[in-house]
Order: structure tokens, then sequence, then C-alpha cells
């Protein structure tokens, strides 16, 4: 079980953020709108294949990998899983992000040739657990060896969202220069769940004037689990019929269509020409709120406490249960009582050179693309303990008129070596695009730190 415990707590080390710095400002694909509604786009129209058009998904660990732990290197797996737990620190975490284009679609307006509309519906999944460094050395290495010091409860951190969400923006040449774009977004949460400043410590102090040796002190705790869309499904499956599948899926598919706990966001973006090839972007995505009164529990755990003994005792030497004297010093209460939380806001931003303009007469446009760029683009996505950061250097390269692809090398918080390759290509009006990252840790998947990888399909005029 100790082992087991700590397995657990192992996931809890950093991953790889939403950062799509591939498909950031990658003006031929429509999906970037998404990143920048100011993208300067070009298109007359697109329709993405519905459920093809983005598929998204990224997961990996700061620090430690599967491979630390379980490579047959001969080492014992408990000093490897040991090693791993004293390296791991508590702002390092997990996060699993996955995203699916419903439906995805834009056009130009007819009366105005600077406006370009799009819309759609994406589902996403976003948790993330922060490595309970504290309670992962307590479960696997006892308190033995920390007398008089403090695990505290902060350490617990971690919230978990899916959702289907309702989109539609507008993009607006304004000028030459500069183009501005906003979209407006509808939440329906299908499921959430969050515990985050959580506080008190668990001490281990010396007594020897007492009739033990060791004192042990839950002191100010105050740990609480929201949760929204849970207790519905605790009670189908407690109800253990046949059609218990079929009614989670129904449950399911009501709050993704508008069933589920609602919630509005914005995202706004710009790209500048500062002159014909320096150009400046910037966006903000997902500023927004959800709200929580359908279907929630929150359960919450206040108190002090205080036992003796040598270890920590189930039963006292009088016979009597510790654990019922803990229950009802630190009783968890189950609260109904709506709840909001914010989306996780992300900040864009670049700027680029282009060169090497050509027209090969493919193009039916009035001014030709350039078939070269580099630039940086940084990102920052604000998490429940402290904002994560990355910033990347990127060359873009228009191969021909139906092959275009992009290069990045990201430094973030997590890796040095983040190689990042999109190739898009466009045959008659057929879009396909593929993106990876990390692509130096693909050869042993085992000892990568994280894979992220994105495609779709649409149909581009």
């Amino acid at each position: 079980m100790r082992v087991l415990l700590c397995l657990l707590g192992l996931l809890g080390c950093s991953l790889y953020s939403q950062n799509k710095e591939t498909l950031y400002d990658f003006t031929d694909l429509p999906q970037s709108l998404m990143l920048n509604p100011g993208a300067d786009v070009d298109f007359k129209y697109h329709a993405g294949v519905p459920f093809l058009s983005q598929i998204h998904f990224n997961v990996g660990f700061k620090g430690a990998s599967i491979y630390d732990v379980f490579a047959d290197d001969g080492r014992d797996i408990n000093d490897k899983i040991e090693n791993t737990i004293n390296k791991l620190g508590s702002n390092d975490f997990f996060t699993l992000t996955q995203q699916l284009d419903l439906i995805n679609f834009g056009w130009r307006s007819k009366n105005d040739e600077s406006l370009y509309y799009s819309g759609g519906v994406y589902q996403e999944l976003d948790l993330i657990v922060y490595f309970p460094k504290d309670f992962a050395v307590l479960a696997y290495q006892g308190n033995q060896d920390f007398i008089n010091v403090p695990f505290r409860f902060s350490n617990i951190s971690t919230t978990g969202e899916f959702l289907t969400v309702y989109h539609f923006g507008y993009n607006k040449k304004v000028n030459k220069k500069l183009t501005f774009g906003a979209r407006a977004k509808l939440y329906s949460s299908i499921f959430n769940f969050r515990s985050t400043k959580n506080r008190g410590t668990f001490t281990t102090i010396e007594t020897p004037q007492g009739n033990n040796i060791y004192q042990h002190i839950i002191s100010d705790a105050d740990v609480s689990l929201q949760t929204a869309g849970y207790a519905s499904l605790r009670d189908i499956e407690s109800e253990d019929n046949a059609d218990g599948a079929k009614q989670v899926l129904n449950k399911f598919l009501g709050r993704a269509f508008l069933g589920g706990n609602l919630g509005v966001g914005v995202d706004v973006g710009f790209s500048y020409k500062l002159e014909d090839q320096w150009t400046v972007t910037g966006s903000m995505t997902d500023l927004g709120m959800i709200f929580y009164t359908k279907d929630v529990e929150t359960y919450r755990a206040r108190g002090n406490f205080v036992f003796e003994g040598l270890e920590t005792p189930i039963t006292d030497e009088n016979g009597q249960d510790v654990l019922d004297e803990l229950e009802d010093a630190i009783p968890i209460d189950t609260l109904n009582t709506s709840y909001a939380a914010l989306r996780p806001l992300k900040l864009n931003g670049s700027i680029k050179y282009s060169y090497n303009k050509y027209d090969d007469g493919t193009c039916d446009c009035n001014d030709p693309p350039y078939q070269d760029a580099f630039g940086l683009q940084i990102f920052t996505q604000f998490r429940p303990k402290r904002p994560q950061y990355a910033a990347s250097l990127f060359y873009y390269k228009r191969l021909s008129s139906f092959l275009r692809t992009k290069l990045t090398y990201t430094v973030d918080d997590y890796s040095y070596k983040n190689i990042g390759f999109l190739m898009s290509t466009h045959i008659n009006k057929i879009n396909f695009y593929i993106s990876a990252n990390n692509l130096l840790e693909y050869s042993n998947l085992a000892d990568a730190r994280g894979v992220s990888v994105q495609l779709g399909f649409n149909v581009i005029m």
C-alpha cells in the first residue's frame, strides 16, 4: 500500500500546460483564431470536418519520468521511488489536457470584407494535480525522521474540469496595419472538482514529560473538496441497475448541450504591423467564470486534534478508537453551497519578421504572402498556485502552395530541449495539419517528460 500511495503521488509531478506554440499565429490554419481572435487571416470561408478539425492531447512530467521508477537498471524500486520523491517539490504538478472540435466554421462578410466571423463547439478536459510533497514523504517514509516538522495540508491542491464550449467571434481588419478580434464563449460544465487553498498542519513533537514519548497534533485544519456533477453519478452507481451506464451517458450528453452548470467568457486579440515585414501580436483567452449551482456537493473538514503514542495508532492503550475521536473533533461536513470558479486564463504574445515574398501564380490575392518568417512567442497560463511561463523561438516556411511548416524551440519551467514541428498541407480546398512537441523525447516514451500532439482536417477557401 505504501508503494501504491507513492506511485500515485508521483503522478503529481509537472507537465506541459496548454501552450500551443506551433499553432499560435500560424495564420494558414483557421484554428489559429482560437488562440488569437485577432490573427491576420485571409480566408473567404472555412469549415472544419466535424469531430476531426482539431484533436489535441498533451501529457508529461517534470523532474521525473516513468523510466526513473521502472527502469530495469538493477536498483531497488523502493530506492528509486524515494529518490524521485525527494527531488520533486510541492509546486510541481501533473496536468492532462484534451480538446476535440465538434464543429468549427467561419465566413467573410459579403457586406464588409474586412470582417470575418467564426464559431463552433468544442469539448475540453483539463486536469491539474499538484504534487503533495509533504504527504508523499509521510506516506512513504513515515514521521520518525521528521519530529517537530509540520506536514502542510496546503500541499493538497487539484482542479479538474470536463466541459463543452460554445463560441462565436469576429475578426476585423481595422486598417492596413491593425487587425482586432474578439470571441464570446458560453461554457457548459459536465463535471468539475476542485480542492485549493487548504490549510493546517500535522506535526509530531516530543513530549518526554507526558505519558508517551510523542504527541501528534493536527492544527488549524481546513480541507475541502468541491464537486459539481458528481452526486447524481454516485447515486446512479449506488442503484446498481443494468441501465446505469446509459443513464450516465444521458446525463453527460444533457450537460454537454447546455444542461450543465453554465458560465461565460471572452477572448480578445490583435495583430499589428509595425512596418511591412515586422508584426506583433497579443491575445488573452478564457477570461471567464463558471457558476456551479446544480448537483453541487462540498466536503469540508475543519478543526484541531491531538493524540499521543509511539506511532500513529488506530486504537490507544485504553482501547478507545482514535479514528472515532478524530471524526468527532474534525467532522467531514457535506454542504450543498453553490460556488464559482475562474477559467485558466492564458496570455500569448509574439513578434515576427517575415521575408522572401513570392507569387507562384496559385495565390488568389492582391498581396502575395511571404515564404519565410522567424520570431519569438511568449506564453503565460494562470494556475491555482502560480502562473506557468514559456518562451519559443520559431521559424515558418512556406515550401509551396500546398505545404507550409513551422519549427519551434521552447524553454519553459519543465524543459530546455522542447522541439516542436507543424506541417500543414493544402490541396485544393482540403487542408490537413499535424503537429507534435518534444520531438527529441519520442525515441523513448517511458523516459519522456512530455508528449503533445494535435491534428485536424478543414475545408478552406
